[in-house]
């Protein structure tokens, strides 16, 4: 009999290669973490405590003074923007996200304005932030950043992700130093980053991790930073935060899963990803129309992912279409496809149970010979894709 609870559910038993996806559950919680959280779950637990011991485990791996969980990377945006606003003003933490100053701007790159599954932007407006966009979607300069701040500028944002324009903008390190010129402190959204310390280490006074990511945690966000703005950024659990507050299971998860990420073997993993890669780029090495490069990610993890191009008149499918047929077909295989107009997709070895990476290569093999087998292309309009793509929500929970 089967152990994975899915079935008894009528879950799909999906297998993910598209990354740590919060709509597919992000990641396979470490061990440690799931031993920590069943622990703590039966006892009580003074949390204002228990986040202070979460704050000492936090600032030695990141390297910051202080830290604490919170529900998620985007609830950590809107408690640093919060605390930016705020400070200590307990009176000013219970009104947002109606400010009683006019020190409230906040400042974004307009390429760093992108989706993780809502806007980066609203998670900064419900704090009582107001938006400020600097420069143009592929190009900031310094004098855009330099002319934006003024005496209403209270934070500004910089966002580590595979969505950001990944040129044409200002990095970090500059981005650090015009703010601090002028007082303004950083807040780094490094949701899906695996260096700990890099951002703050590069001068960002917050940063901003998932727990549940490539940690392997529980669902759950990481503040860390200077202790000023990191306590005014906690003291809005008094406000906005309530709604995003985390249990005694989830702090105690993600620090059992920090403690295992200074001991777990990052080479081995390494390793083991890199042979399911080289396993898939030999099941579609050959095969008429379709092209798979192996290429590191693009925000400097240390990991690759697979490019798999495809030629629609040579493979007899497009891209989109294969990526359908593979998350509708059995076991479902849910591919990275948030670029798939430019006619490729992606598959992310970081999330597979053994043996899964063998079904991935069967499960492709079989889709591309079907589509071989068609005597028309099958091609699906893109517009018609993109004009249903929210239906399921819509319907939901019908």
């Amino acid at each position: 009999m089967s152990d994975d609870i899915r079935s008894s559910l009528g879950l799909r038993p999906v297998i993910n290669v598209s990354g740590t996806m919060t709509s597919l559950g992000a990641s396979i919680v470490v061990p440690e973490a799931i031993a920590a959280m069943s622990s703590i779950l039966p006892q009580f637990v003074e949390v204002n405590d228990l986040q202070r011991k979460a704050s000492a485990i936090i600032a030695r791996l990141t390297g910051g003074e202080a830290g604490f969980v919170t529900a998620s990377c985007s609830a950590g945006i809107s408690l640093a923007v919060a605390g930016a606003i705020t400070g200590n003003d307990l009176l000013a933490i219970e009104k947002l996200p109606d400010v009683n100053t006019e020190k409230n701007e906040v400042l974004v790159q307009m390429g760093h304005v992108v989706s993780y599954g809502a806007p980066v932007d609203q998670a900064i407006r419900i704090a009582g932030g107001k938006v400020v966009y600097v420069g143009q979607a592929t190009s900031t300069h310094r004098f855009h950043m330099e002319n934006a701040i003024t005496e209403k500028t209270a934070a500004a944002v910089f966002v580590v992700s595979h969505h950001v324009v990944d040129y044409g903008l200002l990095n970090l390190k500059e981005f650090v130093e015009i703010a601090h010129d002028k007082g303004v402190p950083v807040i780094v959204d490094a949701a899906s980053e695996y260096d700990l310390r890099l951002f703050l280490e590069q001068g960002a006074d917050i940063a901003l991790y998932s727990g549940h990511k490539f940690l392997g945690g529980p669902t759950s966000g990481i503040v860390a930073g200077k202790k000023d703005l990191v306590r005014s950024a906690y003291l809005q659990n008094m406000g906005i935060g309530r709604g995003m507050k985390v249990g005694k299971e989830s702090i105690f998860g993600v620090m059992a899963a920090l403690e295992a990420w200074e001991t777990r073997d990052h080479s081995s993993i390494r390793e083991r990803e890199t042979g399911y890669l080289n396993l898939w780029k030999q099941a579609l090495d050959g095969r008429p129309g379709v092209t798979a490069l192996i290429e590191p990610d693009p925000t400097n993890n240390p990991l690759d992912r697979m490019r798999v191009i495809i030629n629609a008149e040579e493979a007899h499918i497009t891209a989109w279409d294969l990526s359908d047929a593979l998350a509708r077909g059995s076991p479902p295989i849910i591919v990275r496809d948030h670029e798939v107009e430019h006619r490729y997709f992606y598959l992310d070895p970081c999330n597979l149970h053994p043996g899964q990476e063998k079904i991935v290569a069967q499960r492709l093999g079989e889709e591309l010979d079907k589509a071989r087998a068609s005597n028309e292309i099958i091609a699906t309009p893109l517009e018609s894709r993109s004009k249903h793509r929210f239906d399921g929500a819509l319907r939901w929970p019908d």
